[in-house]
C-alpha cells in the first residue's frame, strides 16, 4: 500500500468516525427531542448537559472515544517511518468530522472533547496539562468556553515544549486543530469580551431549531 493511500484511508475513516453526532443521537434516543432546538443549539456535551447532566457526561465520553478510536485504528493498521504522522492525520480528520459532520449538514460541535480523545494516544503529557488548565479556568471563572479556548491556544506550545512530535508537520497539524477549535468558539470570544457569555449552571432560553440566543448560526457554547 502506498503512503498516499494510507493517508487517504486514514482521513476518510477518521472523518466518518468523528462525524458521528453522539450528542444529537443520545438526546433523540432518550428524550425524543432535537438538542439543536434547545439551549445553545449546539450538539456538544455542554449543551446536552443543560437537558441532563448524565447525558452530557455520556456525550463527553463518547465524543472523546470516537477521536481515540480513530487514532487507535490507524495505529493498528499502519506502521513504518511515517506512522506517527498518520496518527496525527487521524486526529485531525476525526476533529474535522466532529466540527463538520456530513449527517447534520456540516454543522457540528466545537471539537474540544474529540480533540482530547484523538490526541491522548499521541500527546498524553500535553493532554494531561490541558485537562488541568481547563479545570482550573472553568472552576475559577465558571466559563466552559474560556477553558476550551485557553487549552486550544496552549496545545501547540505544550506539544512543542514537551517534545511530543516526530516531524515538524505534526506540530503544524496540531496548530490547525487548535485554530479550528478556536474559530468554532469565535462568538464565545466576542461574548467573553463583552461580558455576556453564559456561565456554568446558567440556563439559556429555549430556541427554535437552528437558532440560539446568539443568533441564527447556532454558535454558542
Amino acid at each position: 500500500m502506498s503512503l498516499l493511500t494510507s493517508f487517504l484511508i486514514t482521513a476518510v475513516v477518521s472523518y466518518l468516525l468523528g462525524s458521528i453526532p453522539f450528542g444529537y443521537l443520545i438526546v433523540r434516543l432518550v428524550t425524543g427531542e432535537d438538542v439543536r432546538a434547545s439551549g445553545s443549539g449546539n450538539i456538544g456535551a455542554t449543551n446536552v448537559a443543560r437537558k441532563s447532566p448524565l447525558l452530557g457526561i455520556a456525550t463527553l465520553l463518547l465524543d472523546a472515544a470516537k477521536g481515540m478510536t480513530a487514532v487507535y485504528l490507524a495505529r493498528l493498521a499502519f506502521s513504518g517511518p511515517h506512522r506517527h504522522l498518520i496518527l496525527t492525520t487521524a486526529s485531525l480528520f476525526a476533529v474535522i468530522g466532529h466540527l463538520f459532520p456530513i449527517w447534520l449538514k456540516f454543522r457540528g460541535g466545537k471539537g474540544v472533547a474529540t480533540s482530547f480523545g484523538a490526541f491522548v494516544l499521541i500527546t498524553p503529557k500535553s493532554i494531561l496539562c490541558m485537562v488541568a488548565i481547563f479545570i482550573l479556568l472553568a472552576v475559577a471563572f465558571r466559563y466552559v468556553s474560556l477553558g476550551s479556548i485557553a487549552v486550544a491556544a496552549a496545545f501547540p506550545l505544550l506539544a512543542w515544549a514537551l517534545g511530543e512530535y516526530h516531524e515538524p508537520v505534526e506540530l503544524l497539524i496540531i496548530a490547525v486543530v487548535s485554530a479550528l477549535v478556536i474559530w468554532k468558539h469565535r462568538q464565545n470570544i466576542g461574548r467573553l469580551t463583552h461580558g455576556t457569555e453564559s456561565r456554568i449552571g446558567q440556563k439559556l432560553p429555549q430556541t427554535k431549531l437552528g437558532q440560539t440566543s446568539a443568533g441564527p448560526s447556532g454558535e454558542r457554547e
